[in-house]
């Protein structure tokens, strides 16, 4: 089967690819550091497909498709998106609509386009990554919590859709709690949980989606936390869900800063 997996140069999406490739698949990279992609290329088995493209925008997530309508891809993982860290009135709006378009608009557009062509032939896998902050409000990180809920939501009504027309489509939300990736540095702050590895968190993503679990997630803590959230007020779990964000994560992006970097025209790389 062939792959395509957005947000591959690191992290979550890095070694989802590595998951699959493991398992024989046919890989399409697309990120927006090529030099990470090369990276990761390069320890592969497979020899996959790199596409360099920033998708946070309606222009580029339409380039990305127009580069591989024509190739029938099996499966698609929206992984790309990234967090924002401070209370609501102190955060950065520009950097704030860029994750929103990052997070909810680039896999909205992708998830619609590749629905198409996937329901046209009844095969085909999506698999968004969501997160465990989708089941809760998030206090200090307010739209990046609402972003992971509309992916959340957005996901389990398609998937319902595609039921009721007996499809055999498979969409999925994969909703993990911490994993030790990036995120939290470029965030600029860290969670009060047990975290897990990307790695663990890759293969329980990829097990779980080729076994079609709708709402994917990993480990005992965060199964327990979405079980018992049912029995507790909404005014205790917003007050929890401030706790959960470690004391003293100081809402100056001055060094998340570093790692945005400006929008690259797409290429493909052989």
């Amino acid at each position: 089967m062939k792959a395509l997996i957005t947000g591959a140069s690191s992290g979550l999406g890095r070694d989802i690819a590595r998951v699959l490739d493991g398992l024989g698949h046919e890989l399409i990279l697309v990120a927006r550091r090529e030099n990470r992609l090369r990276e990761l290329s390069n320890e592969l088995a497979g020899s996959p497909r790199i596409i360099i493209q920033d998708i946070s925008t309606l222009e580029g997530c339409m380039a990305l498709y127009e580069l591989v309508r024509e190739e029938q891809i099996d499966v698609l993982i929206n992984n790309a998106g990234f967090g924002v860290f401070g209370a609501f009135d102190c955060t950065d709006l520009d950097k704030e609509l860029q994750m929103i378009r990052t997070n909810v608009e680039a896999p909205h557009i992708l998830t619609k386009l590749f629905l198409k062509s996937f329901i046209s032939r009844d095969s085909g896998y999506i698999l968004n990554v969501s997160s465990a902050s989708s089941f809760y409000p998030g206090p200090y990180m307010a739209a990046y919590y609402a972003s992971k809920a509309y992916i959340l939501h957005l996901t389990q009504a398609v998937g319902e859709e595609l039921r009721r027309q007996g499809s055999h489509v498979y969409i999925g939300a994969f909703c993990p709690g911490p994993i030790h990736t990036e995120f939290d540095e470029k965030a600029n702050c860290h969670f009060q949980l047990q975290y897990i590895s990307s790695r663990r968190a890759a293969e329980y993503a990829v097990e779980r989606m080729l076994r079609r679990q709708g709402v994917i997630v990993p480990g005992v803590q965060m199964k327990a936390f979405r079980f018992f959230r049912r029995f507790l007020p909404d005014g205790l779990v917003v007050r929890l869900c401030a706790c959960i964000q470690a004391p003293g994560c100081s809402p100056d992006f001055s060094e998340t800063d570093k790692w945005q970097e400006k929008p690259e025209p797409a290429q493909s790389i052989l």
